[in-house]
């Protein structure tokens, strides 16, 4: 087949035969903890540099 040439019998039947039971539940791996994160620049020197960013960008 050809670049972007589309042919049904390509497409296969999938047959998923899995019980429920098996599946990832997906509050079973749910976080109830908090994250911080300091990076040592104060807000108005992260302003700052914000700005100098855009000024960049321009």
């Amino acid at each position: 087949m050809g670049f972007g040439s589309y042919d049904e019998s390509e497409q296969q039947e999938v047959n998923a035969d899995f019980d429920d039971d098996d599946a990832v539940q997906s509050e079973q791996n749910h976080h109830h903890g908090s994250i911080e994160f300091e990076n040592g620049a104060s807000s108005d020197e992260l302003l700052d540099r914000l700005e100098e960013i855009k000024d960049d960008a321009e």
